[in-house]
């Protein structure tokens, strides 16, 4: 699914319509009634994590302003417009890795017991995004030989003449976004000593940095990709490393996220280091492997066993997973 630097993105391109009302919409969503949303404004827009919100009030109701993130902003007016999202590489992600993720998009259950509200939560699938004043259109035929543009699950044209279209997408009204920003890698408010104290539990460090409750919105590719930069193998135990060892990892978490970003409002693509790679930078051959606690959801990972040795525990074994 879309990670943090991805919705960030998402985000930035609803914003433009906050304060304006939808007058015509469409999509093939069966879990909202899409029709509700018409002659409602666009009153706020935040993300969370991985996650997109969207606020809509009755078109005659007080308009709150939306809190703008300034410094996005300027980056995404001096970098490309348009509403594509950049695909980091073909086929970024292999089919078992998808199958997961939709297995555990169902075991999803924030905001799940709330209420009806005024708050529209978009949860990303494999393959999701958002486009703004432009649909997306078919690059390749399908399995059957067919040319068929994507269908969008919600289409929301605003009183300005312009639209947003959401693909691969699952929808659900709630009461307001249930999420800690300091959780948020991306987030102003993002808590390190918190995070350092997750990182420091006895639990494959693997495990840990896709933990949401700590790192909100670090998803595969952050992992595999900051593992890598911090020379850490995945399967470490956390209570194992040094606190320099995990300062410099939070470091790696918060500035790949932060680049990754950058270069998405510039239009730029992500060339991977070690995710989903055969050789590492330094030309060490490539492991691969589906990690994951015990009866928990399992992500396939890429390590160099050169560049990010195993570290062996006191009593002189090496992790589970490693031989």
């Amino acid at each position: 699914m879309p990670e943090g630097p991805s919705v960030r993105k998402f985000q930035l391109l609803t914003s433009p319509f906050v304060g304006q009302v939808v007058t015509k919409v469409g999509g093939s969503s069966r879990k909202i009634n899409v029709n509700d949303l018409n002659a409602l404004r666009l009153q706020d827009s935040q993300v969370h994590g991985k996650n997109l919100y969207l606020a809509f009030v009755a078109a005659g109701g007080p308009l709150v302003p939306a809190a703008e993130d300034t410094v996005l902003q300027r980056e995404a007016a001096s970098g490309q417009e348009g509403g594509q999202e950049e695909v980091c590489a073909p086929q970024l992600c292999p089919l078992d890795e998808e199958l997961q993720e939709l297995q555990h998009s169902r075991s999803e259950h924030l905001d799940a017991v709330e209420g009806p509200g005024n708050w529209l939560r978009f949860h990303f699938g494999l393959f999701g995004s958002i486009r703004a004043n432009e649909f997306s259109r078919a690059n390749k035929a399908n399995k059957r030989g067919d040319w068929k543009d994507p269908i969008p699950r919600l289409v929301l044209h605003f009183e300005s003449g312009g639209f947003l279209v959401f693909y691969n997408c699952r929808m659900h009204w709630c009461s307001s976004p249930r999420a800690d920003p300091t959780s948020d890698i991306l987030s102003v408010e993002f808590h390190r000593g918190r995070a350092l104290d997750a990182l420091r539990a006895p639990d494959p460090i693997c495990y840990t940095l896709l933990d949401q409750r700590y790192f909100s919105g670090l998803g595969n590719i952050i992992k595999n990709e900051i593992l890598y930069l911090a020379k850490i193998h995945p399967l470490t135990q956390g209570a194992l490393l040094a606190v320099s060892d995990l300062e410099r990892l939070l470091d790696c978490a918060v500035q790949f996220s932060s680049d990754w970003l950058h270069s998405k409002l510039h239009g730029k693509r992500l060339h991977p280091q070690i995710y989903q790679k055969e050789q590492c930078p330094l030309g060490h051959a490539v492991m691969k492997g589906t990690l994951g606690p015990s009866g928990g959801f399992k992500r396939l990972t890429w390590w160099c066993p050169q560049c990010q040795p195993v570290l062996l525990s006191e009593d002189g074994d090496p992790p589970a997973g490693t031989e």
